[in-house]
């Protein structure tokens, strides 16, 4: 469950670094509306990944 979330998160980093990179080089909007979702999954999936890890290292 670990390795998932954080592969998860990882997916989502390499998405703001790609977009953001594209907005700052091109000014595409669309890709720093992407940034913006994918900052927003993160912050979805960093609650789960502080609970499994707390778990995992209950054991």
């Amino acid at each position: 469950m670990l390795e998932e979330l954080y592969a998860k998160i990882q997916e989502q980093v390499k998405i703001v670094e790609e977009r953001h990179q594209k907005f700052v080089e091109k000014g595409n909007k669309t890709a720093e509306a992407d940034v913006r979702k994918a900052l927003g999954e993160i912050k979805k999936l960093v609650t789960p990944y502080k609970k499994a890890s707390v778990e995992a290292t209950k054991k």
